[in-house]
């Protein structure tokens, strides 16, 4: 005789099966993925590039700023000069010349600079203690000028050179011309460095991007062949390139920042020695401003955006390029 099979533990009246406990969703992995070292590598392209750009933003507006106050200060005044010739008095020539010059409308003020003040500036030339009525020495006279309303320096130099044959007018144009020609082209230049680094840019993250698709090419491919949509792809890849080059950037962008920063605490520092004078005098006192600082982030977002665009256009390319090949395929 067989005995009946007992029943289960489970399967008794009354009891109930536990449920199968629920799995926890799978964390879907993205197509570009977030650490590699080819994504690190672009990291440190885009820092120098933008550190680079930066630094050379800042030094056109260095630049730029540095000649416009040149270019000011140099049209706020005009220069008489006065040489010795045999028979003239130069106290009473000098006189002569600033009088005239102070009657022709649009000059605020004549100073004849003196004899005690003439020494002073041939003293690193000719060193101290020697007797300036013994050297034929031009005198000088600074003429000051109104900016909105300068005179006419044609009839002012017409007028000083028939009663001091001796003495010359300089209204510093040539000098002014020349500034401006000379921050004309280092903006010039500078539009053009920018541009180049901006290319090389562009062109590294093409190459990225293209690498990062040969890498996870056959995910690429199947998610196309299954429907997914070639904005999606391209959101994707889109997405982690502006968190890189956002990231490149900013890294960039604070190392030109603290380049400018050093510089000028340096100026401040050496401003009373000869090497601090001589920079000062260049290149004022190597502070960028508001406007520099606000371009280095204008930079910033520029490079990070234009990572993001670059690698979300060349994604759509080689999809429409795939599909392209598909359909001649077909």
């Amino acid at each position: 005789m067989i005995d009946a099979p007992q029943p289960r533990p489970d399967e008794e009246e009354g009891f109930e099966r536990p449920a199968p406990p629920e799995r926890a969703p799978r964390k879907t992995a993205p197509i570009v993925p977030a650490q590699n070292i080819a994504g690190r590598a672009l990291v440190v392209v885009i820092a120098i590039m933008t550190f680079l750009s930066c630094v050379t933003f800042g030094a056109v507006t260095l630049v730029r700023d540095t000649a416009s106050v040149w270019e000011n200060q140099i049209s706020r005044e005009a220069t008489i000069q006065i040489k010795p010739a045999e028979g003239l008095d130069m106290e009473i020539a000098l006189a002569t010349a600033a009088g005239l010059a102070a009657e022709f409308d649009g000059v605020k003020g004549t100073r004849i600079i003196d004899s005690a003040a003439t020494m002073r500036l041939l003293e690193p030339w000719l060193g101290s203690g020697f007797d300036i009525g013994q050297l034929p020495v031009p005198r000088l006279i600074i003429v000051t000028i109104n900016e909105d309303s300068p005179p006419d320096f044609k009839d002012m130099r017409e007028a000083i050179t028939t009663a001091v044959p001796s003495a010359t007018l300089d209204d510093h144009r040539t000098w002014v011309d020349r500034l401006v020609a000379m921050a004309h082209t280092t903006v010039t230049i500078g539009i053009a460095v920018l541009g180049l680094m901006l290319s090389a840019t562009v062109m590294t993250v093409v190459f990225a991007t293209r690498g990062a698709m040969a890498g996870n090419g056959h995910i690429i491919e199947v998610l196309h062949f299954v429907g997914a949509e070639a904005q999606f792809i391209a959101r994707q890849f889109r997405t982690r390139f502006l968190f890189t080059g956002m990231k490149g950037a900013a890294a960039g962008g604070v190392a030109a920042i603290v380049v400018f920063i050093l510089f000028s605490w340096w100026s401040s520092r050496n401003m009373a020695t000869p090497q601090g004078d001589q920079a000062a005098a260049l290149f004022g006192n190597f502070a960028i401003g508001s406007a520099g600082y606000l371009g280095v982030l204008m930079m910033v977002i520029i490079i990070g955006a234009l990572t993001a665009a670059t690698s979300h256009a060349t994604v759509v390319a080689y999809l429409s390029d795939l599909e392209g090949g598909q359909t001649d395929g077909g």
